[in-house]
C-alpha cells in the first residue's frame, strides 16, 4: 500500500512539474503575442492584429485544455503555415490589386502629413536662433534661444515651452536645460539624420510653422507653402492659389491635371494584370522571359537528371575500381554555397579576363555573358554544374533501392541491357525520383540567385524601358520591377501581380506533374 502510494506521489509531482513548466513556456509565447498585438496596434495594422489575437486565444485554449490532446502538436505547424505562407500569399494579392509603390507608399492621412512636411519653406523674416540639440531617453529635441535671451524647448511631439530654469552659454546657447540631455557634437554627427530630420512645431497651431536646422546650432522657423481643408478634403497651395482634389489614383489634382508628388494607396483592380499583359513596356518582355523561363527550368531539370543519372549508373557498377572517391568528387560542385559558385563563374566567363578565355581558349574574345545566346547557353552550363550532384545522389539512392529480384527474373527471360533499363530501371528510377524532379522544376523556375549572381538578367533588352534582360527569369524581372536595387521606380503593386502569375504556373504545373506521377505509380 505504502508503495502504490509513493508511486501516485511520484506521479502527482512529475505531473505538477511539467505543468509548471508549460505554464512559463506559456506566459513566454503569450508575452511575445501582446508585444505582437501592440505593435499591431500602433501600426494600426488591424488584420495582423487581429490574427495575432486569435493565435493568442487558440494557444492559450489548446494547451490548457485537456480535450484537444491531437491539436498540441498541429497548432504550431498551423500557426507557421498561417504567419509565413497563407498571410504572404494573401498580402501579396492585396497589395496585387493596389497602387503600391513609389508616391503611394502610405496611408491619405500619412500622405497629407508628408505633402505638408515636404513643402515647407522658411518664413521670410525669420530670425536666425541659438539652437541647442537635446535628448530625453530616445527622444531628441530643440532648446531655442529667443532674441530676449528666453530659452525655449520642445520636441516633435511637444511644441516650444519656455524653460526658465535653463542655463544659457556665452555664445546665446543652452547649456544645461533641466529633464534633458544637452547633446555634444560626436553625439549631433551620429544622429546627423534624426537632427536634420526633426521639426519642433513652434506653438499648437500648425499653421505656425515648425523650428529645423541644418548645422545642428542655429534655428530658423519653417512654414508649409500647401494648406489642408480637412472639411472640403483639397490641398491649397498658398504661394499660387492653386487647389488639389483628390483622385481616383491616390494623388491630389489639380484642374489643369497637375498632381502633387506623394500619393497614398488605394485598390486599382485589374490595372496591375493589365500594365503586365497589355502594356507593351512590359508585355514584349514579358513574353520573351515567360518562355525562357520555361525554357530555363525544363532544360535545367533534363540535363540534370540525364547528367546525374548517368554518373549514378556509372559508379553503381560494382565492376568500377573507386567508386567512393568518384562518388565524393562528383558532390563537390553540391557542397559549395550556391552563390559563392555563381560569382566564381561569372568572373572565369568575363569576356576580357576571365579563365576561360583567357587560359582555356588561349586568349579568345567569346562573350560568353554579354551575347544573348551564349549568356543562356553559360547560365545553364553552370546551373548544370551546380544541379548534377543533386542529382547524382536521389538517383543513386533509388538505383540502390530497385529490388534485384526483378532484374533476375528480367534476366532469365532473356532482356538485354537496354531492354532491361529501358523496362524495368527507367520506370521504376521515374517512380522514385517524379517528385523531386517536379520540386526542382519549381526551384529552377525561381531560381533567382543563379540569375542575379552570375548575369544579373543581361544582357539587357534594347527595346525595354525598364531594367530587364534577355536572361531574366521571372522571378528576377519582378525583382526589377519591384525596383528594390534602385534601377527603377518602385511598383509593388506590379510586381506583385507578376508574383501571383508566377504562383499559379508553378502551382498548375506542379499539380499537372504529380497527376501524372500517379499514373506512373499505377503502370509500375
Amino acid at each position: 500500500m505504502s508503495s502504490r502510494t509513493t508511486v501516485v506521489a511520484g506521479s502527482g509531482t512529475r505531473s505538477g512539474a511539467g505543468f509548471a513548466v508549460k505554464l512559463v513556456l506559456m506566459a513566454l509565447v503569450d508575452a511575445l503575442g501582446v508585444f505582437g498585438v501592440l505593435a499591431a496596434w500602433r501600426a494600426e495594422s488591424w488584420g495582423i492584429l487581429a490574427a495575432m489575437v486569435a493565435l493568442l486565444v487558440a494557444a492559450n485554449w489548446v494547451y490548457f485544455s485537456r480535450r484537444t490532446l491531437p491539436l498540441k502538436y498541429v497548432l504550431p505547424g498551423l500557426a507557421f503555415l498561417l504567419v509565413y505562407q497563407v498571410y504572404v500569399i494573401g498580402y501579396t494579392g492585396y497589395v496585387a490589386f493596389t497602387n503600391y509603390g513609389d508616391g503611394h507608399n502610405s496611408t491619405k492621412s500619412q500622405a497629407i502629413e508628408a505633402l505638408l512636411v515636404q513643402n515647407e519653406r522658411r518664413v521670410e523674416g525669420s530670425p536666425a536662433e541659438p539652437l541647442t540639440v537635446l535628448e530625453s531617453g530616445d527622444e531628441l529635441g530643440f532648446a531655442v534661444t529667443d532674441e530676449d535671451g528666453r530659452v525655449e524647448v520642445g520636441s516633435a511631439t511637444q511644441p516650444l515651452e519656455p524653460a526658465p530654469d535653463a542655463v544659457v552659454g556665452d555664445d546665446g546657447r543652452a547649456t544645461q536645460v533641466p529633464g534633458w540631455s544637452v547633446l555634444d557634437r560626436a553625439q549631433v554627427l551620429e544622429r546627423q539624420q534624426e537632427v536634420t530630420t526633426l521639426r519642433v512645431p513652434v506653438s499648437d497651431d500648425a499653421e505656425a510653422g515648425s523650428v529645423r536646422t541644418q548645422d545642428a546650432r542655429t534655428g530658423y522657423v519653417f512654414r508649409s507653402v500647401l494648406t489642408y481643408d480637412e472639411a472640403a478634403d483639397t490641398m491649397t497651395d498658398t504661394s499660387t492659389g492653386t487647389v488639389y482634389s483628390p483622385n481616383d489614383d491616390g494623388q491630389f489634382e489639380a484642374a489643369d491635371g497637375s498632381t502633387l508628388p506623394v500619393g497614398w494607396r488605394v485598390t486599382v483592380g485589374f490595372e496591375n494584370f493589365a500594365t503586365a499583359f497589355g502594356d507593351p513596356r512590359y508585355a514584349e518582355p514579358f513574353v520573351q522571359i515567360l518562355l525562357w523561363t520555361f525554357a530555363f527550368a525544363i532544360l535545367s531539370v533534363v540535363t540534370t537528371f540525364v547528367l546525374g543519372m548517368f554518373l549514378a549508373m556509372v559508379f553503381n557498377d560494382p565492376r568500377l575500381r573507386g567508386r567512393r572517391i568518384y562518388r565524393t568528387l562528383s558532390i563537390l560542385p553540391y557542397a559549395m554555397p550556391g552563390f559563392l559558385a555563381a560569382l566564381l563563374w561569372s568572373g572565369m566567363l568575363n569576356k576580357s579576363f576571365g579563365v576561360i578565355n583567357q587560359v582555356l581558349l588561349g586568349g579568345a574574345d567569346v562573350p560568353w555573358l554579354t551575347d544573348p545566346w551564349l549568356a543562356k547557353l553559360s547560365v545553364l552550363g553552370v546551373n548544370l554544374w551546380l544541379g548534377f550532384p543533386y542529382m547524382f545522389l536521389i538517383c543513386t539512392g533509388a538505383l540502390q533501392s530497385l529490388p534485384g529480384d526483378v532484374y533476375e527474373a528480367a534476366k532469365i527471360d532473356g532482356a538485354g541491357r537496354w531492354r532491361t533499363w529501358r523496362s524495368i530501371t527507367m520506370p521504376l528510377l521515374l517512380v522514385a525520383t517524379a517528385p523531386l524532379l517536379i520540386s526542382s522544376f519549381a526551384f529552377n523556375f525561381n531560381n533567382f540567385t543563379l540569375i542575379k549572381m552570375l548575369t544579373n538578367g543581361g544582357p539587357r533588352f534594347d527595346d525595354a524601358s525598364v531594367p530587364l534582360g534577355h536572361t531574366d527569369i521571372l522571378i528576377s524581372m519582378v525583382y526589377n520591377v519591384s525596383g528594390l536595387d534602385g534601377t527603377a521606380p518602385r511598383d509593388y503593386g506590379l510586381a506583385s501581380a507578376l508574383s501571383i502569375v508566377i504562383f499559379v504556373v508553378v502551382g498548375v504545373i506542379s499539380a499537372l506533374a504529380f497527376r501524372q506521377t500517379r499514373k506512373l505509380e499505377e503502370l509500375s
